[in-house]
C-alpha cells in the first residue's frame, strides 16, 4: 500500500482532533453519538482505503471539506450553528435578515455542499478504479448525489419515527417545514449540477 501525502494526512489529522472536538459542549448531546460516531467509526476505514486506493489529494480535500461541516453541525446541531453570530463578529452583518431567511439555513448549506463536493471524488474513483468513461463517471455521480439525499432523508425519517420528537427535530433540522427533506435534495442537487463545469474544465486541463 502506498504512503499517504502529507497533506492527506494533515486532513485526516484535522478530522481526528474534530471529532472529540464536536462532542464538547454540545447543544443536543443524546444526538452527538449518530452524528459524530460514524465519522469516527469510518476514520480509521478511510486511512486503509486512502493508501489502497489513492486519490488526488484535491479529491481527499472535496471529501473531508464536507466532514468539517458536519462535525460543526454536530457541535450545534444543523438548526442553531451560530452562522450569523459568527459573520457579526467579523463585522459582516447578519446573514438570514439580509437574505430574508426565516430560518436557520446552515442545513441546507451542507446539503449543497454535499452535493458541490461530491462530484469530483466520485469522477475520480469512477473513473480510475471502475473503468468508466468521463461521461459515465459524471452521470454516476450525478445519480449518486440524487441517491444519496433520498436515503439520507429516508433514514432522517426513520429517526422521527424513533426518537423522542425534540430529539428528531434537533437532529433533522426540518425546522417546521413540511418540504424541508425535499428542498435539502434540490439544493444537493442544485450544488453538483454546478460542480459538473468545474469537473469539465478539470478534465480538460488534463
Amino acid at each position: 500500500m502506498e504512503k499517504l501525502p502529507a497533506v492527506q494526512r494533515w486532513l485526516l489529522g484535522a478530522i481526528a482532533l474534530g471529532v472529540p472536538a464536536s462532542a464538547i459542549g454540545a447543544l443536543y448531546p443524546s444526538n452527538t453519538w449518530l452524528q459524530v460516531g460514524p465519522v469516527a467509526l469510518l476514520l480509521p476505514l478511510a486511512v486503509v482505503a486512502l493508501r489502497r486506493w489513492p486519490l488526488s489529494n484535491a479529491a481527499a480535500a472535496c471529501i473531508a471539506c464536507f466532514v468539517v461541516f458536519h462535525l460543526i453541525a454536530a457541535r450545534w446541531s444543523y438548526s442553531f450553528v451560530p452562522y450569523d453570530d459568527w459573520l457579526r463578529t467579523m463585522g459582516i452583518g447578519g446573514f438570514d435578515a439580509s437574505a430574508g431567511f426565516k430560518r436557520n439555513m446552515f442545513d441546507r448549506l451542507v446539503h449543497f455542499a454535499f452535493g458541490l463536493l461530491a462530484i469530483l471524488p466520485f469522477c475520480e474513483i469512477a473513473s480510475r478504479y471502475g473503468r468508466l468513461s468521463p461521461r459515465q463517471a459524471l452521470v454516476g455521480a450525478l445519480l449518486f448525489v440524487l441517491a444519496a439525499g433520498g436515503l439520507y432523508e429516508i433514514f432522517e425519517w426513520s429517526l422521527t419515527m424513533a426518537l423522542a420528537p425534540a430529539d428528531a427535530g434537533a437532529y433533522n433540522g426540518e425546522q417546521g417545514d413540511m418540504f424541508d427533506s425535499q428542498k435539502d435534495m434540490a439544493v444537493a442537487a442544485v450544488g453538483a449540477l454546478l460542480a459538473v463545469p468545474l469537473q469539465l474544465w478539470r478534465w480538460r486541463r488534463g
